[in-house]
């Protein structure tokens, strides 16, 4: 498609803004988290466009917070240092998988302080705000004097005994009912000979109690009408049910964004908070509103105009409250206009074959291992969106990755577009579509074109209810529908030869279809729409709400054709595995040894060159008669070697020049 300037509501279009749960910036994205934001948004953004409606993709890094400062310390760096570092991680990665986000930004920006600034004072100037005094555990150290935020302690979990619990989680029982206080045997993490001490701290919270009904009153209404996803419903409910209660928006720390302290009146108040930063929870989702801040000043139009924009927001069931119930109180405390969620879409949990992936343990497949593979993006793209977690856990297995490109990319998608376009190529018809008027409203006809129609038709509601998964499935249905169609009429150079008329209206149909899945394949498949339009030698189509059959004419010329995709080889299935297995740390260790070995290698090359040099240097002189008596210099003459010439060199061949013209020796696999 084409590029677009700077994106912006249109009064009485069907304006659609997009966000992706905000990826934290300390570590690298695994198969997981993209499947369950970036790309599911990344399709509905690309269907949206696709339908020509104004549509925002927003999305960036969530980068302040405590777990950037322990990740800091960790690589002993300063937390802006990791942040840019991760930032360009994270950018690379999305840009491989081709995630078209109209910006890609970041929550440290003064965009982020000025807009969660403006909340926090209309939320305390509506008295959605009261200070609550607790108890926080306090290093003593001389060269740390601080509380302690939840990452910064730990010790023995009061669970299950596991020694190394965090204040927020407990790695080993996944126990997250406990405060930090309650750990046995607590440290510091900077300072683990020091034990903390438990401190009174004084903190904002926002009074979830008090804006409850306004939340509840919102949500039964906008998750009927946006369709919302099933769990992200039920996790909504469950806290509703359970009852809210006030909650800390402030933590002591130094990364994040700062207090306005201009609302105290009391000087040792201004002293208190001037240690303070915002709690990530709180102000990360307000990410979304800066981050199109930084987009255009006239981020207000998407953000708040309800009554013209929809809002889709994407992310895993673990970040639902924050989207369902915080956020969306914060905005209801303000008691200013804005945009709020319109279709909540939740996944589930993708696993990694017989576990889970980890980031914190490093397991399962990265965004960065899955570009080190060498298979292209849209293979990826194609089995996770095929594998979503819509209504629950899936897996990745490396066997079946493979069996889905060769059998259903490849076999079905590939072999179809293939089969017409080289006919077209052929001899028959010299790349210039033929005149098919003659048959094109043939009553025998009618029958695939009704079958196109009623898969478009099922594609569209199942994209407009962001049924992802069924909507990919119902495109590959669409395509198939096309191959059944050239195989039932027997489409061939004989037909071509014999019922020219016959055989030019099949292909000014089938090329057609093909046409189509160039454009309900771009959401899912950029890549792979772009190269079918570049042999189609046209521009791009934007999805219709009927198929006519007729976009591309008689005397069109095509391109030559190009395979989609190419057949994996199933013996790297074990190959991955072994090299994908394991935790980050054990693949760095192996690399590692790999490494040791590889330079091991080169070390004893070198010494062996070394020992030959001394004979090298006695033939340079001419003395060879030692080396010629030991059998190790040839005694043939320069003529005789030249005479016997040397092995000869195959040059391969580009794929798609070693198949012979037409499509009689094409194979039609069966699937």
């Amino acid at each position: 498609m084409a590029e677009q300037g700077i994106i912006l509501p249109i009064k009485g279009q069907k304006n659609i803004l997009i966000t992706s749960a905000l990826p934290y910036v300390n570590n690298i994205p695994h198969l997981g988290n993209i499947i369950g934001s970036v790309l599911s948004a990344d399709v509905f953004s690309r269907y949206n466009k696709a339908r020509g409606r104004p549509c925002l993709f927003v999305c960036g890094t969530d980068e302040y917070g405590t777990a950037t400062e322990t990740k800091a310390l960790e690589e002993n760096v300063t937390p802006q240092q990791l942040c840019d570092k991760y930032n360009h991680i994270h950018t690379d990665i999305y840009e491989w998988f081709e995630i078209g986000f109209d910006i890609f930004g970041r929550t440290s920006t003064p965009q982020q302080t000025e807009i969660t600034q403006s909340i926090f004072r209309r939320l305390y100037d509506n008295d959605y705000l009261i200070e609550q005094t607790s108890l926080q555990p306090f290093c003593e150290h001389p060269n740390h004097n601080k509380f302690l935020a939840d990452r910064y302690i730990e010790g023995t979990c009061p669970k299950c005994g596991y020694e190394d619990a965090r204040g927020d989680q407990c790695d080993q029982c996944q126990s997250v009912d406990y405060v930090p206080l309650d750990l046995k045997n607590a440290r510091c993490k900077i300072h683990p000979d020091v034990k903390p001490v438990a401190r009174e701290t004084k903190h904002m919270h926002i009074k979830l109690d008090k804006l409850q009904p306004a939340i509840e009153k919102w949500f039964e209404k906008a998750s009927v009408d946006g369709f919302w996803s099933r769990n992200g419903q039920v996790i909504t409910e469950s806290w509703l049910k359970q009852g809210l209660r006030d909650r800390g928006i402030t933590r002591d720390l130094k990364w994040g964004t700062p207090i306005p302290l201009d609302i105290f009146s009391d000087e040792k108040d201004k002293e208190v908070y001037a240690d303070k930063v915002f709690y990530v929870w709180f102000d990360a989702c307000i990410g979304y509103v800066s981050i199109t801040a930084n987009y255009t000043p006239d981020w207000e139009k998407w953000w708040r105009d309800p009554e013209n924009v929809r809002l889709y927001q994407f992310m895993g069931k673990d970040n639902v409250p924050f989207h369902s119930v915080i956020f969306p109180g914060s905005q209801l405390g303000t008691g200013d206009p804005w945009t709020m969620v319109h279709n909540l879409s939740t996944t589930e949990y993708l696993n990694y074959e017989d576990g889970k992936f980890s980031k914190s343990r490093g397991i399962g497949v990265f965004g960065n291992n899955a570009r080190d593979t060498g298979i292209p993006p849209d293979v990826w793209r194609y089995y996770l969106l095929k594998h979503r977690p819509e209504t629950a856990d899936s897996k990745f297995d490396w066997r079946d990755f493979i069996a889905q490109n060769n059998n259903e990319l490849l076999a079905k998608l590939g072999n179809f577009v293939n089969r017409i376009i080289k006919l077209v190529n052929s001899k028959v018809y010299n790349s210039i579509i033929p005149d098919s008027t003659a048959r094109h409203s043939d009553p025998s006809f009618d029958k695939v074109k009704g079958e196109i129609n009623d898969y478009l038709r099922k594609y569209l509601q199942q994209l407009e209810a962001v049924k992802l998964k069924d909507g990919l499935q119902t495109a590959m249905d669409l395509a198939q529908a096309g191959n059944n169609f050239i195989q039932t009429n027997k489409l061939d150079n004989k037909l071509a030869a014999e019922e020219p008329e016959t055989a030019a209206a099949i292909i000014g149909i089938a090329i057609n279809i093909i046409y189509l899945c160039a454009s309900i394949f771009e959401p899912y498949l950029p890549a792979t729409s772009k190269s079918i339009l570049e042999q189609l030698n046209a521009s791009f189509l934007y999805i219709p709400d009927r198929w006519t059959g007729d976009d591309i004419r008689p005397g069109h010329q095509i391109n030559k054709a190009k395979y989609l995709f190419t057949l994996i080889d199933p013996k790297r299935e074990d190959e991955w595995r072994n090299m994908y297995g394991g935790t980050q740390m054990e693949r760095a260790k192996k690399e590692e040894e790999a490494a040791k070995k590889k330079a091991q290698k080169a070390a004893d090359k070198a010494r062996k060159a070394a020992k030959k040099a001394p004979r090298a240097a006695q033939v340079k002189d001419g003395d060879t008669s030692d080396l010629v008596a030991n059998g190790r210099v040839s005694q043939k003459s320069v003529e005789t070697t030249a005479t016997e010439g040397a092995a000869p060199v195959q040059v391969g061949t580009e794929p798609v020049d070693s198949v012979t013209e037409g499509v009689q020796q094409v194979t039609l696999p069966t699937s």
